[in-house]
């Protein structure tokens, strides 16, 4: 570690002991933007007889107990590489060089299972079903789906799975090593979102180096440094495989590829079916091609979602149609207009005399006649067959009785019709 790195971590340990409580928020919303501080932070972590590990692991323990969230996520950001020098100095058998960091590990895992009343923490998660609809699948392209009785007894239950409460930690033992850690690496993923990339890219290497150090892929690796076997748990790969998922679509595709490789090979070995069954679904719906997200755009996994045909057909009959279809209905030209522009009228056939016939009008008398009547007549003949015209009855029988006789008696009179 070069002397310049060194002035830089000694300057913010000394800068945080004498920085007054109103200033912290500005002080922790500018302190994710110091890249230098954090490159020589992590050189601090990877260097177990460092003189300045151990105030460095207490100084980011006061930042995660500050109750300041962008203090806590810094602090969180270091959290892969400390969990891999631990793991790395256990396998070596080398335990006291790693005291501060283990303090570190069980400080932060004691204060997350806890709430702010003291009170222990229970985490639920609902696993979602297949019957209902979701961004990434539709029921309908699954197949069909035989409604038995047990099956409608089950429908729109969701399964909740709790998880807690976590009993407080003095101290890492070999049997409650991985339950502290896949806790630790719960708590990380929980806030992968506000990982800067230099995080995601320490989370893709130690899941390498964890999964292949002692094994002969590790030549293949060239990883040096740690040559016995890490033991590890299916827990722990599962939580894992969360963060590398969330790196193959945010910018860190060769180094999260590499990963799951490592992941899916330890996993074989081991013979572990959880990470096996996550990490195998993880890889068949990987593109073919490498993903060239950018690292400073919106963060997402794209994903296809099947088009939804249209509830509503465009040949529904509703209220708009039907009225629609009456007003083309009144709308189109009756064929006594056409009839009258040649000076011809044409009287309908009567249901009560059963009279049928063409009288043809002279000159401008049909004209006329034809301009005053035949609009008439087009009223009488669309009531008589509107079905409400059967209520009426005898009103209408006299209607057209009067209308017949006032035609015959004005194609009879010479001169102007009178009315």
């Amino acid at each position: 570690m070069f002397t310049s790195e060194m002035g830089v971590v000694e300057e913010w340990l000394s800068e945080f002991k004498t920085l007054p409580e109103t200033s912290l928020p500005n002080y922790a919303t500018n302190l994710k933007d110091k890249s230098s501080l954090v490159s020589s932070l992590y050189k601090v972590i990877q260097e177990p007889q460092s003189e300045l590990l151990e105030p460095v692991c207490h100084q980011l323990f006061e930042f995660y107990r500050s109750g300041e969230e962008q203090l806590l996520r810094f602090t969180l950001q270091f959290l892969p590489e400390l969990i891999w020098c631990y793991l790395a100095v256990s396998a070596s058998r080398n335990v006291h060089s790693s005291g501060c960091i283990e303090a570190l590990l069980l400080g932060v895992y004691n204060l997350e299972i806890v709430d702010k009343q003291g009170h222990s923490k229970v985490l639920s998660f609902t696993i979602p079903s297949l019957s209902k609809p979701s961004v990434y699948h539709e029921p309908s392209s699954i197949g069909s789906m035989a409604l038995t009785e047990s099956a409608l007894s089950q429908h729109g239950l969701s399964k909740v799975v709790y998880s807690g409460p976590h009993p407080q930690r003095e101290m890492l033992t070999a049997q409650n090593r991985f339950e502290v850690l896949t806790f630790l690496l719960l708590c990380y993923n929980a806030a992968l979102t506000y990982m800067p990339s230099v995080s995601l890219q320490s989370l893709c290497q130690i899941c390498s180096r964890i999964c292949v150090c002692g094994y002969p892929r590790q030549h293949i690796r060239k990883y040096k440094g740690v040559s016995s076997r890490v033991p590890i748990s299916s827990g722990f790969m599962v939580q894992m495989l969360t963060g590398v998922y969330f790196a193959l679509y945010n910018g860190e595709w060769d180094l999260a590829q590499k990963a799951l490789d490592d992941i899916i090979y330890r996993a074989q070995l081991e013979l572990y079916p959880e990470p096996l069954l996550v990490a195998n679904a993880i890889k068949a719906s990987l593109p073919h091609g490498a993903m060239k997200s950018s690292k400073e755009g919106t963060r997402c996994i794209q994903v296809e979602v099947t088009p939804t045909s249209s509830r509503i057909s465009r040949n529904a009959v509703t209220s708009m149609s039907i009225r629609g279809h009456r007003w083309k209905r009144h709308e189109q030209p009756d064929s006594s207009n056409d009839a009258t522009e040649v000076g011809i009228l044409v009287i309908p056939e009567i249901s009560v005399t059963n009279v049928s016939g063409e009288r043809t009008g002279n000159g401008e008398k049909g004209r006329a006649l034809g301009d005053i009547d035949a609009q008439h007549m087009q009223g009488v003949q669309e009531t008589a067959t509107d079905p409400r015209s059967e209520s009426k009855g005898l009103p209408e029988l006299r209607r057209q009785k009067s209308v017949r006789k006032m035609m015959e008696d004005g194609m009879a009179t010479a001169g102007r019709v009178q009315f």
